[in-house]
């Protein structure tokens, strides 16, 4: 989900490679040694590892600037790994293992493969560590010993009721951006909302798939365009892919005819909603989704006790168009709360 990055400082670095997957792993927080190396063991001090998918996308800079943070109220040390790309299961294999042999009490991880993560969670549970999944369910979602995410069903129910409420009962010719095959976020987004729009997949006259890469989204909006010139509302995975289809619209002179709705609330696509090219978002909060992982990993080394379930960590309809029935923010508040 491409935006504009600015990493967090650390204190040391360890580069762990495999294969032709590669992740960088950091500790940072009270404390010291090598964040890679020896177990926290001898010195008692609680160690937390927090695993994105990778550590150039806003969303998950966010979310680590909201452990670090979290970590250092609470006088504990984190350590930090991405994969190499989106999609990198094996550097995040390897992140895990590097910190269960480094004495983690708890790994917080946004799963770049929802099923193929999961025999390696087996091992760190197995070993004693608190597993909490962040913003992306595993799959099982009991794989983890608890989820702290977005309710992304919810996230796309709002965008769909919005957007029936913004046609004002003209018939719909819908576009769907999606992100890819198989991937839990991108399926409870596209259904909810189908749900919120009060429609079905034979109502969407194009499907593509993106990645969420505005690229994409703009070479997926120009595909359905010439396979259904008429389209007149288009459902974005995130608002890099509909900041593309934005792009591929204005070329044809459609821009402003076509309703683009989206998920993510990112400074830059709250901003494109603020300017008029995107109609609405639903607003997620990735520095919660983190901070409330760190204090449960605080609260197992404390007293064993465990994080369980699903916590939602909310989300905001964001426009500044209104429509009545559709419950909403505007743009002010989502750029005092996006991300990015």
């Amino acid at each position: 989900m491409s935006r504009t990055t600015r990493l967090p400082s650390s204190l040391f670095r360890a580069a762990a490679v495999t294969g032709i997957a590669a992740l960088t792993l950091t500790a940072c927080g009270s404390g010291s040694g090598s964040g890679s190396g020896s177990s926290s063991a001898g010195s008692g001090e609680v160690k937390v590892g927090l695993i994105t998918k990778t550590d150039t996308n806003p969303f998950f800079v966010k979310m680590k600037e909201g452990a670090e943070k979290t970590a250092k109220a609470e006088g504990v040390k984190l350590m930090t790994a991405a994969g190499k790309f989106d999609g990198d299961n094996a550097g995040q294999v390897t992140a895990i293992e590097n910190m269960v042999a480094a004495g983690v009490k708890g790994i917080l991880i946004t799963p770049s493969d929802s099923k193929a993560i999961v025999p390696a969670i087996e091992k760190a549970k197995a070993k004693g560590v608190l597993v909490i999944a962040l913003d992306t369910p595993t799959e099982p979602e009991s794989a983890v010993d608890a989820l702290f995410a977005t309710d992304n069903l919810k996230a796309g129910e709002l965008i769909g009721e919005y957007a029936k409420a913004a046609m004002k009962g003209k018939a719909a010719k819908i576009a769907a951006l999606d992100l890819a095959p198989g991937v839990s976020v991108g399926i409870q987004r596209h259904n909810g909302f189908l749900k919120g729009f009060g429609a079905t997949d034979k109502d969407v006259v194009c499907a593509q798939d993106t990645s969420g890469d505005q690229a994409k989204g703009q070479t997926a909006m120009e595909n359905c365009l010439q396979k259904a010139p008429d389209i007149n509302v288009v459902y974005t995975i995130n608002e890099p892919a509909a900041l593309g289809a934005y792009t591929a619209l204005k070329a044809k002179g459609r821009e402003k005819d076509v309703l683009i709705v989206s998920v993510d609330g990112g400074c830059t696509g709250t901003q494109a909603v603020k300017d008029g090219k995107i109609a609405a978002t639903s607003q997620q909060y990735p520095l919660k989704m983190a901070a409330e992982g760190v204090k449960a990993v605080v609260t197992y080394a404390k007293d064993g006790k465990k994080a369980s379930g699903y916590t939602d960590t909310g989300v905001t309809l964001i426009t500044d168009k209104a429509q009545d029935g559709v419950t909403s923010k505007d743009t002010a508040y989502g750029l005092e709360n996006c991300w990015g």
